[in-house]
């Protein structure tokens, strides 16, 4: 049975069933789906913003933040190659060189601070995407993501907030960054992203 993820017997999993293994042993999905939504909610209230550096280890802590509570794994990268629809997120094999390669170029470009805020905007929304088809992590990379981002943004001295965009806005998005059509994340980030 292949999971939301394209897995096949998917080690992250309880089996014959989609619910990730936790540390809290639910396997109803439901419920464990609001035990996750709960869990995140107070472990993201509790990450004050952090300046640089944004590198690999430090998204991959966010990820230990956000999950620690109900994954063993939180924190570490996957050990399996996964896709969602026809979406196929980077292989396994290559996730060491591939986010090496974008935090050591975010880093370069000093995590985009002093940018025009349409060359910001564009910067973000390329960022986003690629470390979105990197997804490290079983599970949570959104989540994980979207914080990073929130300390990138403040730390480039703007306000940011997600909350008027939908689930479905974001999908569509990341699906459009994919082939590299950053566009519809860029109209996504300018309407997110405000001046103090």
């Amino acid at each position: 049975m292949d999971d939301k993820y394209g897995t096949d017997q998917d080690p992250y999993t309880y089996e014959n069933s989609d619910v990730l293994i936790n540390k809290l042993n639910i396997r109803d999905e439901a419920l464990f789906d609001e035990a996750e939504t709960q869990f995140n909610i107070l472990a993201a209230m509790g990450i004050e913003f952090d300046s640089p550096p944004y590198d690999f280890a430090y998204f991959c802590q966010l990820h230990k933040w956000l999950f620690d509570d109900l994954f063993e794994w939180a924190g570490h990268c996957r050990t399996i190659d996964i896709s969602k629809d026809d979406t196929r997120f980077c292989h396994v094999s290559r996730l060491p060189q591939e986010a090496t390669r974008l935090f050591n170029q975010l880093e370069a470009e000093r995590y985009l601070v002093g940018l025009p805020f349409d060359e910001l905007i564009e910067r973000l929304a390329q960022y986003y995407c690629d470390i979105n088809v990197l997804h490290p992590f079983r599970e949570g990379n959104g989540r994980t993501q979207r914080i990073l981002f929130e300390h990138i943004v403040i730390n480039c001295g703007y306000n940011i907030n997600f909350s008027g965009v939908t689930a479905e806005q974001w999908l569509n998005a990341n699906i459009q960054g994919v082939v590299c059509n950053y566009k519809p994340m860029q109209d996504l980030f300018r309407r997110c992203v405000t001046t103090p």
